[in-house]
């Protein structure tokens, strides 16, 4: 596609997130923060994808991600794509993976678990797609997990 074709405007120099399920775009960009920002933030969904039929996009002028952001958004939307761009040019790009543990970001679902009764991070190990808690070994599906 030439730069003539973009269903999105270009933006000098940010992050763009593509290949978001178009059902967690609003959730992306809440999890990111993107709504308090004063810098242009686009957001589009429903946008058609060869990879995932329809796909959501966010572009973010002027706003790079930390290593932190990023474990949050591999737990809502694995396998999207950051671009960073400068000078309307992609410098760089990454496919957004979930790490193999997760510490700190998501809620157990058992109520009988450590980390919901005493004032300590939760720790999940990840592996298929389910988040096994390190303390108390229950498992649940990372595309049902609360975010903390």
């Amino acid at each position: 596609m030439n730069k003539k074709e973009r269903l999105v405007a270009a933006i000098e120099q940010g992050t763009v997130i593509d290949h978001i399920p178009t059902a967690k775009t609003y959730q992306v960009a809440s999890l990111l923060g993107l709504f308090d920002l004063d810098t242009p933030v686009t957001i589009g969904f429903n946008y058609p994808s060869q990879k995932v039929g329809k796909k959501g996009i966010i572009k973010v002028s002027d706003k790079f991600f930390t290593d932190d952001e990023i474990s949050r958004l591999s737990v809502v939307a694995p396998n999207v794509i950051l671009s960073i761009i400068r000078d309307y040019e992609v410098v760089e790009k990454k496919t957004v993976v979930t790490p193999d543990e997760i510490k700190g970001l998501v809620k157990c679902n058992n109520p009988k678990c450590i980390t919901n009764n005493e004032p300590m991070a939760t720790h999940f190990h990840v592996a298929d797609g389910i988040l096994t808690c390190h303390y108390c070994e229950k498992e649940q599906d990372i595309n049902k997990v609360e975010l903390l």
